[in-house]
């Protein structure tokens, strides 16, 4: 069993606050208001079911699933906050133990602050907490070849590219192609991932592109 919830506090290279916590019933307006102005622009990127529709979830049908995948170990599901308002989340999913110890990492960040390294120091802090207080040895994100910004975020944290995965998941309608990107422990020779990020983001690697119509940050 895992510990949760757990909060995350850290700052962009700018110097404004980002947090990652437990989504929570008394966010269900917030919520609801991000999601549905950003639907268009994560449409793209987030993942569908292959099979017939599924049955809607309500949303205090939602933060219990994410509260017991969490308490179970299999997720780490984190909403982003910047400063002081829900933007977006940073979800650790896929979480294996034994001798993996591995996770992948999959986001979505409300178009009103892309510029500002919302996703990559929330990408830097959930990485960190994967790394320390979970004790894994390995952190992926797996990436649609067309998600320009998804991409700059991996780049500003120096992830290795690790090759295309064919029809990895089923998006909009079809199977997609997805680009694989990974760190372990050893990539960062004792470095956390936020040190990294700040380190590249003073010698300018992996700008973020102004948006592009039909890209998000998102990590699909």
């Amino acid at each position: 069993m895992a510990i949760w919830p757990v909060e995350l506090h850290g700052q962009t290279p700018a110097g404004e606050v980002v947090v990652l916590d437990a989504l929570r019933r008394r966010d269900k307006r917030e919520w609801v208001e991000v999601r549905s102005r950003n639907r268009e622009g994560l449409g793209p990127w987030e993942a569908t079911s292959p099979g017939p529709g599924q049955p809607a979830v309500s949303f205090g049908g939602l933060v219990r699933h994410y509260n017991g995948e969490a308490r179970a170990g299999r997720m780490a599901p984190f909403t982003i906050r910047f400063e002081g308002r829900l933007v977006g989340q940073m979800v650790l999913f896929g979480i294996s133990w034994g001798s993996l110890l591995s996770a992948a990492a999959g986001y979505w960040v409300d178009e009103r602050v892309a510029g500002h390294d919302v996703a990559p120091t929330a990408l830097a802090l959930a990485g960190d907490h994967a790394f320390t207080t979970l004790g894994l040895h390995r952190l992926e994100v797996n990436i649609r070849p067309e998600n320009v910004r998804s991409l700059a975020v991996v780049r500003k944290l120096a992830f290795r590219e690790e090759g295309t995965r064919a029809a990895y998941l089923h998006i909009a309608g079809r199977w997609r192609d997805h680009r694989s990107f990974a760190l372990t422990t050893d990539d960062l020779g004792g470095r956390t991932l936020v040190e990294r990020m700040h380190t590249n983001h003073t010698s300018h690697i992996g700008d973020t592109p102004p948006h592009v119509p039909g890209s998000s940050t998102n990590g699909t």
